[in-house]
């Protein structure tokens, strides 16, 4: 067998990967942000690569930095816009922290135009207009933002990171939220040149020179953290800004809709509900529509909703579109026209581009890609869609979309467009499974398999449960990726059981509320038909799975003894205790507000029953599944689980703890030892690895 970066985890955790892409507002240019390790492969640092549109160029590096670049947006005149924490000799500019950095369309170098000492988030560019608005965090107590930028500091160079809160949440996913909230801030009109319109004409021209940072106008002061998480976005003319906005409520928050004066700093809610978070808002060119999420909550009986409905910017005539289609679209872009919104929405085991006319609430498939996309974007004729694609044959590649053809001739296949980095070989080949539920539902797979996996080579099977659990193996993703196991002989299924979007909402009904239901038994009915294949050996076999699906993977753990082991990653154990502590408790308890089902779907009412060798691993910067659910587990899988330790009093679980990583486990050397400790863990117990013939455990971890 051929030797690919799957075969050697230095080279995988080296390999460049595309992580976002912009397109300017005309579709003229696009950027991808390229990610590749730093000189100690400690973390990835971004660079922006220009990608050519109509596929004819080859990829062309635009940045270059020891920090990185990321955020890309295109200004209405075709300039880039872009966030980095790179050195600047430009005066003002505050020494690493991320600034607002702009490079000319028509070349020269990039410079800072905004800085700040609690750094610039992100960024928004009018796609007519010169209006560009920042995201940066700003104090509460702040009198202004320069008296945020004294704060600041002084809490730098005194060490202080106590924070003192008042309203709910307090974190999110994997940072804690405070002192500082996101703002929006606008940037006032540069000049970039020193000029005077009453000089005298005969007066000596003054040298140009280049413009001073621009001036910063907070348009969201006092807002909390009404900010927290949303994405926002501004009309054409970049006269109003539309965005979510988290509403505080008694023990959390709801999401509505708001619009934002640009000129006033003004606000008006234009959509609030009970029952439900509209966010994701999408506006038509002429900003007199938004296209938005409608996100209906669930109770421990109904599974949630999300819905893409459309009102007018001042609020008005809020309606549903496209009622009777069975998928949770998100909205990405309009056309031109503005007669029509492009989504994205899951549908069996892909995520395509769709078109949905406001006018017929007529569905067109645009994609017959077998993938997903994401990073949309419409070029100024129409014609023509620009997307990152990718699936679990290829990660995220550049590509474009006959959407013209599509509308004539049905679903189209996207054009892959010259990219700054080649696609890996796979080391084996990918297949579509389909098996029967135990009541006759069909059940989605994938199947990763070894190349030489036949009926007189059986291959060992890992059954890999996704995550979410409102989700789909649809995507490529570098952090989850099942090749590295294939690469090691290992066929690795990735089932869509209960739960998974993109069939239709009747599917997420049979699991809601009831998690150790029928997701687990989809799983389970998985499992026999995936064992009963001739290149599959049935008596080696292990489950592993992160999140909802390390969840899954506690309780597989303790209603079967089927598997030789299972890995489980951040994973949720005792769910009374996981409900108040998770990052965001009001979500939980609205879709378990009884408490009922909730204690019967708990894992660790199972422990005892557990006589299978389990790896946990955890992150203690993991805020949405908190460091308490591993540490439990582990205590109680050495206590009380029906696997006693070894002859020499060893325990045979494994507890693989990283003090600085989150929820996903991010940084290359961590992964690294991530699949390290997996690989030596599945070999030792689905292959039965005599312990000297073992992969080596990385020397740093002792």
């Amino acid at each position: 067998m051929s030797t690919t970066p799957f075969h050697d985890i230095d080279a995988y955790v080296k390999y460049p990967r595309i992580a976002a892409m912009a397109s300017a507002p005309d579709g003229s240019r696009l950027v991808v942000a390229v990610q590749t390790p730093d000189p100690k492969t400690s973390k990835y640092v971004s660079a922006l690569w220009e990608i050519d549109p109509e596929g004819k160029r080859k990829a062309r590096r635009l940045t270059r930095s020891m920090k990185g670049e990321g955020s890309p947006v295109f200004t209405a005149g075709g300039d880039l816009l872009f966030v980095s924490a790179r050195p600047s000799a430009e005066p003002g500019a505050v020494e690493e922290t991320p600034a607002l950095w702009l490079l000319p369309k028509d070349g020269g170098e990039a410079r800072v135009i905004a800085s700040r000492p609690n750094g610039i988030g992100a960024v928004m560019a009018a796609a007519q207009a010169d209006t560009v608005v920042a995201v940066s965090a700003v104090n509460p107590n702040a009198k202004d933002l320069a008296d945020d930028d004294r704060i600041a500091k002084a809490r730098k160079e005194t060490a202080v990171a106590a924070i003192l809160h008042t309203s709910y949440p307090i974190r999110h996913w994997d940072h804690d939220l405070g002192p500082a909230l996101p703002h929006y801030l606008k940037l006032d009109k540069q000049c970039c040149c020193q000029c005077s319109s009453d000089a005298e004409p005969t007066a000596p021209a003054k040298p140009v020179i280049e413009p001073e940072l621009a001036k910063l106008t907070d348009l969201t002061p006092g807002i909390g953290a009404g900010l927290v998480e949303q994405n926002g976005q501004l009309t054409a003319d970049g006269t109003t800004i539309v965005t979510g906005w988290n509403q505080p409520v008694r023990g959390g928050q709801r999401c509505v809709l708001t619009t934002i004066d640009v000129a006033t700093g003004e606000r008006k809610i234009i959509g609030d509900e009970e029952g439900a978070d509209l966010g994701h808002p999408v506006l038509s060119p002429d900003g007199k529509l938004v296209a938005y999420v409608r996100e209906v909550y669930g109770d421990d009986h109904t599974a949630a909703d999300h819905q893409l409905w459309l009102m007018g910017t001042d609020g008005s005539n809020p309606r549903r579109l496209a009622p009777e289609w069975d998928r949770w679209p998100t909205p990405v872009a309009w056309c031109p026209s503005g007669e029509g919104v492009y989504v994205l929405a899951d549908d069996l085991g892909t995520c395509p581009l769709w078109y949905i006319d406001v006018n017929t609430n007529e569905v067109t498939k645009i994609t017959a890609d077998a993938a997903a996309f994401m990073n949309v974007g419409i070029s100024g004729d129409g014609n023509w869609a620009y997307a990152l694609r990718s699936s679990y044959l290829a990660p995220p590649e550049p590509v474009r979309i006959d959407i013209a053809a599509a509308f004539t001739g049905g679903p189209v296949q996207a054009q892959v467009l010259p990219s700054p980095i080649p696609n890996p070989p796979l080391p084996g080949r990918l297949e579509v499974f389909e098996s029967q539920a135990e009541d006759g539902k069909t059940i989605r797979s994938l199947i990763c398999l070894p190349e030489d996996a036949t009926a007189a080579n059986p291959a060992p099977m890992i059954l890999w449960i996704h995550g979410g659990p409102l989700g789909s193996w649809n995507a490529w993703a570098w952090r989850w990726c099942p090749w590295l196991l294939v690469a090691q002989g290992y066929a690795v299924v990735l089932p869509d059981p209960a739960l998974s979007t993109g069939y239709g909402l009747d599917f997420i009904q049979r699991g809601w509320a009831d998690w150790g239901g029928k997701p687990y038994t989809d799983l389970m009915s998985v499992a026999d038909a995936v064992s009963a294949r001739p290149d599959i050996d049935e008596t080696r076999t292990g489950a592993m799975g992160g999140s909802f699906g390390g969840y899954m993977a506690n309780w597989v753990a303790g209603h079967t003894d089927r598997f030789k082991c299972i890995v489980t990653h951040a994973s949720l154990w005792a769910l009374d205790q996981f409900g108040p502590t998770t990052d965001m408790a009001s979500y939980w308890e609205r879709e378990w507000p009884s408490g009922a089902n909730m204690d019967a779907n708990s894992p660790q009412r199972s422990v005892a029953n557990i006589v299978t060798p389990m790896l946990v691993i955890h992150g203690d910067k993991d805020y949405r599944v908190p460091i308490g659910e591993g540490l439990r587990l582990w205590y109680e899988l050495n206590a009380h689980s029906g696997l006693p330790a070894d002859a020499n009093g060893v325990s045979q679980h494994e507890f693989l703890y990283f003090p600085n990583e989150n929820h996903w486990v991010l940084t290359p050397q961590h992964a690294k030892v991530w699949y390290q400790v997996v690989l030596r863990f599945l070999a030792r117990h689905v292959l039965e690895t005599p312990e000297g013939e073992l992969p080596a455990l990385p020397e740093e971890l002792g």
